[in-house]
């Protein structure tokens, strides 16, 4: 049993099989997927599908590339979509200086939101960093002198530095199918060392597709192969390390047992 921590089935890659999608993950033994919400009109998109697919939870915000871009009362609205029960998590937010879509101020200002919101209603957060590192910890610091962090770093691809700073920080670590790729040796050393109650896995399909399937388009089933490269180089069974994930998962997330809404 696994636990998909972060996909987007919002996204056109799967408007015309979006059910045949979350059955195959189901078959696969993914019980839950959380869904991830980047913009307003995909946080709305994201509750949709929860109510559609029992298995399906949402996390609603938006994302730091988009943040130029949203209008005055957009964060008004997610804000009143964070209430609603199938909502799991505050997110995506963060820092990402590879893109130049909005200034770095600007997506502080909503990092910083974010994690307000996230401490204000006891619903974790879910950090994006890309080429960002040193001012997503810095952030992540200053908001920890404030209060405690509840979050998680997804699609983690860092450094042992900034995972080390993570987990001292108090947040768990995701990992996707980059750590299946040949060149990932580190990330999979990193992935090795999390301490078994703050790691998780996740695809962020439709993007990222593990080995044996990278380039297609990436689905909840296919995070089986992330955990069992994860279980591998951890030295356990794959049934352990998933009883691990799914239950460092339930507890983040306050997800219900699997058949329940």
């Amino acid at each position: 049993m696994l636990i998909d921590t972060h996909a987007h089935l919002d996204e056109n890659a799967f408007a015309f099989d979006r059910a045949d999608v979350v059955a195959a993950a189901a078959a696969a033994g993914v019980t839950r997927i959380v869904t991830i919400g980047t913009t307003l009109e995909s946080s709305r998109a994201a509750l949709a599908i929860t109510q559609e697919f029992p298995g399906v939870f949402a996390a609603i915000g938006i994302h730091p590339n988009y943040a130029a871009v949203a209008q005055p009362d957009d964060w008004r609205m997610v804000m009143e979509l964070a209430g609603e029960a199938k909502v799991v998590a505050v997110g995506e937010t963060g820092l990402d200086r590879y893109w130049d879509h909005t200034p770095i101020d600007v997506q502080q200002d909503y990092f910083d939101r974010h994690l307000e919101l996230s401490r204000r209603i006891g619903k974790p957060f879910i950090v994006h960093c890309r080429d960002a590192e040193t001012d997503t910890i810095a952030q992540l610091r200053r908001a920890a002198e404030q209060q405690s962090l509840n979050g998680v770093m997804h699609s983690f691809a860092g450094s042992t530095e900034t995972a080390d700073s993570c987990l001292d920080l108090g947040l768990y670590l995701s990992f996707s199918g980059m750590v299946t790729y040949k060149k990932s040796e580190e990330l999979r050393q990193i992935a090795a060392r999390v301490p078994a109650d703050r790691i998780l896995v996740e695809t962020d399909s439709p993007y990222l597709a593990p080995v044996p399937n990278r380039g297609k388009r990436n689905e909840p089933a296919w995070v089986r192969h992330t955990a069992e490269v994860i279980a591998q180089v951890r030295g356990i069974p794959l049934e352990e390390f998933a009883a691990q994930t799914t239950a460092n998962a339930e507890r983040l997330f306050a997800l219900p047992e699997a058949g329940r809404r």
